[in-house]
């Protein structure tokens, strides 16, 4: 009876194995993180790749095209991570973490709070967690009387039409903390942030009862896939 042949011993490549000029973490302290790729800096997170040769920026790059780059890694779940080869309960902890950091980042402490002049700013306060959602949310941006944030609240979650937005709920903690005015945002799933005629009838109801209520509605903006609407400056639902 002849002996099997021995096992090779299981490893992961680590980013070690990479040639020295092309080490993501020489080239972070050398050049700055913007000059790494996503793949790269993935593999920074996860430091070793698989016992099928790759590397860590190897699983990086393949976690990218499988979810379908950032945006989609945001979305998938522990499990889905899990599923793919290389990714444990470790490595998935450790990249949920960093989105979630990187989500955290983007809402500042009450010392820091951020003043509203523009959609623009609107759109860099929460396009980065609301351009990920699966489902339409509408969201309240409550400022006070120098249009400085006073929080964000979470009012509705579905397809958005007139007959489900209760107005009464959308202004509700406008109303409870005294707020001098408010932007009203929602997301769009497809990623195309192009309003519907029941975007600006909504848009055009709330405005008229945030005159009646003496709270200023400044703005509807709507945000896709890297872009937003604001329903103001296109006149949609306002004057």
């Amino acid at each position: 009876m002849s002996e099997e042949p021995p096992q090779r011993p299981e490893y992961h490549l680590t980013i070690k194995a990479l040639p020295a000029g092309e080490r993501p973490r020489e080239r972070l302290a050398e050049l700055g993180p913007a000059a790494l790729s996503d793949a790269e800096l993935l593999g920074l997170v996860m430091r070793t790749g698989t016992q099928r040769g790759e590397t860590a920026v190897d699983l990086g790059r393949r976690l990218l095209l499988r979810f379908g780059g950032l945006a989609g890694l945001a979305r998938a779940n522990v499990s889905e991570l899990c599923a793919e080869h290389g990714i444990g309960i470790a490595k998935a902890a450790e990249i949920k973490a960093v989105i979630e950091l990187a989500r955290r980042l983007m809402v500042v402490g009450p010392e820091e709070r951020p003043v509203i002049r523009s959609p623009g700013d609107i759109a860099n306060l929460l396009m980065l967690e609301m351009s990920l959602l699966d489902q339409e949310q509408i969201r309240v941006v409550l400022l006070n009387t120098k249009n400085m944030v006073l929080g964000v609240r979470l009012v509705y979650q579905g397809s958005l039409n007139t007959s489900v937005v209760r107005t009464g709920e959308l202004f509700r903690e406008a109303i409870r903390e005294s707020c001098a005015a408010v932007v009203v945002v929602h997301n769009h799933p497809s990623g195309d942030p192009s309003p519907s005629p029941e975007d600006v009838a909504v848009t055009r109801d709330l405005v008229k009862a945030g005159e009646i209520l003496g709270i200023d509605v400044l703005d509807h903006v709507v945000i896709g896939e890297g872009r937003y609407v604001s329903m103001k400056e296109r006149g949609l639902g306002f004057g």
